[in-house]
């Protein structure tokens, strides 16, 4: 044979060879977003009483990440956070601000997005669910800040009912066949809040979550030759407490229930227990329907997968709030705090990564992280880490996430001017905490204190002993940090410590 046949030969068993073992090019990325779920509310994060086996399945799949960060404790900053890479003292939004008569306070035009950057980057970007970063016409809407389709949610108060009487395909309403009803009121005194007819007025035809899914997976059939970024920010778990009748039948009759009747907010319900058990097990279902339909399709093994939740759950402080009960759920785990509040309960919560092939299998990691950290991880597995722009906060956690060694974060840092107004950091295993920013209500005259709780989460994780005057040099430390990390805000502003 001649030399020219033998060097065809090893040339196309080298290509078969390459092609054989070759790394897979740009990963497909889903990211999953619930909504003011609960560290403690999914089963690989310790709930007993409601059933998540797909989550639960991918988190033996993948890895958990015990120590991480939502980007605020309340939905549209933490999506700023999740969107930019920044953190709250240097993101545009930095807390919820609706804009009537749909809508949220906009993210500016020239913001650099996540879904921007991936569509450089040669991905189409879908999201699915909840917006709330810029309502219909602003410069914030979804089309104008990367994502190439969009179905679901351009406002936050329109989501607090499952049942709405429309949605956003793009840029355009498409009406749903439900009744119109305000997401808030309460049970007519004259109806028997035993009876299941008396809430029939509460619910509809089309279940958002639904409609959503059908367009989320559509997305994926539809892109499944080519890269592409699926965010799927669900309404779930977030009051109203709603929920179709075929995944409430699997909860009714398993807890002791008091009729909620809208006395707390929000709409009323027969059986709240079971109905919200419901919504997180629905929730569980749509997400097994995706990795199931990747999976389907011959993409799992050049898919990363990533749950988390935007912010802590209703617990303690609002025991019954909207006919939630965080307390019989352990919703917050072992954590302090709730939706709102900048200690653990109110924005630790529940991630997991999986990547077939690629993340460790089964694994747990307690690093610390936070959500302005995903924009250079994606990236990074994206192969673009040469856009990651400079001045982010975030780091990439693709080391830790692939079972390497990762250096600590420097700290974490988080403020929040709501709820009181608080500022927290954290170094390593301590945290230091700020509370009463900007007094409100009968405080509201009150002058802002800049005193600086100290706990040390290793040894007491439900931070219950401020240790602030034990340790000195640690708070100094913090002071500086705090200090140094706000960037005053125009939009968003904090007396306290602009003028600092």
């Amino acid at each position: 044979m001649s030399v020219r046949f033998f060097a065809i030969l090893a040339l196309s068993w080298s290509c078969l060879t390459a092609i054989a073992g070759a790394e897979p090019g740009r990963p497909n990325i889903v990211f999953i977003l619930a909504d003011d779920l609960g560290y403690g509310e999914i089963g690989c994060f310790g709930q007993t009483k409601i059933k998540t086996p797909n989550l639960d399945k991918l988190a033996a799949e993948g890895m958990r990440l015990t120590q991480h960060y939502s980007g605020n404790a309340v939905c549209a900053p933490s999506r700023c956070v999740l969107m930019t890479g920044k953190h709250p003292g240097h993101a545009f939004i930095r807390d919820n601000r609706s804009t009537p008569p749909e809508g949220q306070y906009p993210i500016p035009a020239e913001t650099v997005t996540l879904p921007k950057l991936l569509g450089k980057a040669g991905y189409v970007c879908g999201g699915f669910g909840k917006w709330g970063l810029g309502g219909p016409g602003s410069a914030g809407e979804p089309l104008k800040q990367g994502l190439n389709r969009f179905f679901g949610f351009n406002c936050q108060g329109v989501a607090h009912n499952h049942y709405p009487t429309h949605l956003w395909d793009d840029d355009k309403q498409v009406r749903l066949n439900n009744p119109e009803f305000s997401a808030h009121q309460a049970l007519a005194k004259n109806l028997d809040p035993r009876d299941p007819a008396s809430y029939s007025q509460f619910t509809g035809k089309e279940f958002a979550q639904d409609r959503i899914m059908e367009q989320a997976l559509k997305f994926v059939r539809d892109n499944r030759e080519r890269p592409f970024f699926l965010y799927v920010p669900s309404t779930i778990p977030h009051v109203a407490i709603q929920v179709p009748d075929d995944s409430l039948s699997e909860y009714l009759d398993k807890f002791e229930e008091t009729p909620y009747v809208g006395n707390k907010g929000y709409l009323p319900h027969r059986t709240p227990r079971a109905a919200f058990a419901a919504m997180i097990t629905r929730l569980d279902r749509d997400i097994g329907r995706i990795v199931a339909l990747v999976r389907e399709l011959g993409l799992e093994e050049n898919t990363l997968f990533v749950f988390s939740s935007d912010n802590g759950p209703l617990d303690h402080a609002y025991q019954g709030y909207a006919g939630t009960d965080g307390r019989f759920f352990n919703s917050a785990g072992p954590l302090r705090g709730q939706k709102g509040s900048l200690y653990e309960g109110g924005f630790r919560v529940p991630t997991i990564a999986r990547w077939k092939g690629k993340i460790p299998a089964g694994t747990t990691r307690d690093r610390v992280s936070g959500f302005e950290d995903w924009l250079p991880t994606l990236l990074e597995v994206a192969g673009a880490t040469d856009s990651v722009p400079k001045e982010i906060d975030g780091i990439s956690l693709w080391p830790t996430l692939r079972g390497a060694a990762q250096p600590e974060r420097p700290f974490l840092y988080r403020e929040f001017p709501s709820y009181g107004g608080q500022q927290i950091i954290r170094i390593g295993d301590w945290k230091g905490v700020r509370q009463n920013l900007k007094p409100t209500g009968k405080d509201k005259d009150k002058q802002p204190s800049l005193k600086i709780e100290l706990y040390n989460l290793k040894e007491d994780i439900a931070e219950s002993k401020d240790v602030a005057s034990e340790h000195p040099d640690i708070v100094a430390k913090m002071e500086q940090l705090l200090r140094e990390q706000h960037t005053p805000s125009a939009e968003f502003p904090l007396p306290a410590l602009d003028r600092r």
